[in-house]
């Protein structure tokens, strides 16, 4: 299915990326016809997103019920395409899928599972895949799995998981799941499946970058199912990149533009953030997938939804997993009396200026009061109030939780060091998990690194290590910040020494 005739609305739109004009490639494959665990939807949502990436200047191949040999050989031209042309891919696959050993297997048409054993030699490994779309070294690729449903064997051969096993997503890429890892999505009773109709209809909004739609997915998926369905993905891409979008929205905006929209934004967040009901947190999110306060919201609206009675499916994450660091959080795991002791030194002598202590002395649905209330803190572990605050809005220092590729944006007004206000705007991201040796311990650590600016003044950069696991607050947080002749203004490091804590499961 080649790339079809433009609506005209669209076509100004697609092809730039993140500004590149690089061709678009897409390898789309619907398996329906099983013979023992027939599905309703794969070949319509297949043909359906076939014809949606055609529209938006996809050149794109389809295969509908293939056989492994068909699907094997596929992905091996849709590789050597993508290496050849140095285009931007999309994968997309619905059918039955499994996982074995941590791997995970998409399940051709004339597959004939008898025991587990039979899932490698039957069926294509998602490895093969990844390791075609390495082989062609293309700028960027987004592979979409909705191959979560049930059991496709039948009770003689049951599965070590349920759904699929999670992948962290190679570079340059995005790595899409109709529901979270080790769980399993609806089929759907419609015309289809319940992830690929709302992908649907999100990939062709104007201006939307390409983890948007993916983030406005899940919400939406998870509203309408009450949890028992929740998309989920991981990412390693650097660029953004869109489907749709018009050259108005392509132009640079200026700074008293971006100053313009973050108001906005606030007063929006600003009406939200006291809201007793989920409706104000997820309405924000629909506009704002990838705010200012994001984390925050979704924190709240996970919060707001249990309390309604909200059952919600959990990723299944194990550090056993070859393919994946894990996803945690330090959310719901503060208890009162935890204790943190702290060095604050200078990141360049190693001088020590000071030490403090941190001990909770309560904690509520909202908030993590320190010190008898002295500093409060959200539920991320951002700061709501100190003895002598910098923060003047809420900032997003700390995620809702940690993965690799994780990414966000924060801009929030500041306190200079001379007491003068400021906004100062920083991106973030967790850049890898390692082990971790402080005074404190021992740790498996996520490292998250941050960069901006100071509005009219410093270049910041911050750099943390945090192992939410087995202690809440950061093993060590660094701020650096050069003025615009290049030296130093803030050169400081804050480490933990020792801790005291009674983990909560969130």
């Amino acid at each position: 299915m080649a790339a079809g005739a433009l609506p005209q609305y669209l076509q100004a739109a697609v092809g730039d990326g993140s500004g590149s004009t690089a061709p678009r490639i897409a390898l789309v494959i619907g398996n329906a016809g099983y013979r023992g665990s027939p599905l309703l939807n794969p070949v319509n949502d297949a043909s359906a997103i076939a014809k949606n990436l055609s529209e938006l200047g996809f050149k794109c191949h389809l295969l509908l019920d293939a056989k492994l040999e068909d699907m094997s050989a596929a992905v091996q031209r849709y590789g050597e395409q993508l290496g050849r042309q140095k285009a931007v891919g999309l994968f997309y696959y619905a059918g039955h899928g499994a996982q074995l050993a941590w791997r995970n297997y998409l399940v051709p048409v004339d597959a004939n599972i008898h025991e587990l054993e039979d899932l490698p030699r039957q069926t294509l490994e998602l490895n093969t895949l990844l390791q075609a779309l390495t082989k062609a070294a293309n700028p960027m690729n987004v592979i979409i799995l909705d191959a979560c449903r049930d059991n496709p064997f039948g009770a003689g051969v049951p599965v070590e998981q349920k759904g699929l096993s999670q992948f962290d997503a190679p570079n340059g890429s995005l790595l899409s799941y109709a529901t979270a890892p080790g769980n399993t999505a609806s089929d759907g009773s419609g015309t289809n499946g319940l992830f690929t109709e709302n992908l649907l209809r999100e990939m062709r909004v104007s201006g939307a970058r390409l983890e948007d739609v993916f983030k406005r997915v899940r919400l939406k998926v998870r509203l309408q199912s009450k949890g028992q369905q929740i998309p989920w993905e991981s990412t390693s891409l650097e660029d953004d990149f869109y489907f749709v979008r018009t050259p108005e929205e392509l132009a640079k905006i200026s700074e008293d533009q971006k100053a313009a929209q973050f108001a906005q934004e606030l007063g929006v967040w600003s009406a939200s953030k006291d809201a007793t009901t989920p409706a104000p947190f997820s309405d924000y999110l629909a506009q704002y997938p990838n705010g200012k306060f994001s984390q925050l919201a979704q924190v709240q609206l996970d919060r707001l939804l249990k309390k309604q009675g909200e059952k919600k499916v959990e990723l299944v994450s194990s550090l056993s997993n070859p393919f994946t660091k894990g996803t945690t959080s330090a959310v719901g795991r503060y208890t009162k009396g935890d204790r943190f002791t702290f060095e604050v030194r200078d990141a360049l002598t190693n001088v020590v200026s000071k030490s403090y202590s941190e001990v909770v002395s309560n904690v509520t649905d909202t908030e993590i009061a320190l010190n008898g209330g002295k500093t409060v803190l959200d539920l991320t572990g951002n700061e709501l109030k100190s003895a002598n605050p910098r923060y003047l809005s809420p900032a997003q220092l700390y995620p809702a939780e940690y993965a690799i590729g994780h990414h966000w944006n924060t801009r929030f007004a500041w306190r200079r060091g001379d007491g003068s206000a400021s906004f100062m705007e920083l991106n973030f991201k967790v850049v890898s998990r390692q082990p971790f040796k402080s005074e404190a311990g021992i740790f498996n650590a996520f490292k998250v690194s941050g960069s901006g600016w100071v509005e009219g003044g410093d270049h910041w950069t911050m750099e943390y290590w945090i192992d939410p696991e087995k202690c809440v607050r950061p093993l060590q947080f660094e701020s650096f910040a050069r003025n615009r002749k290049g030296s130093f203004s803030t050169t400081v490091r804050t480490v933990l020494m020792e801790f005291n804590q009674q983990l909560s499961q969130s």
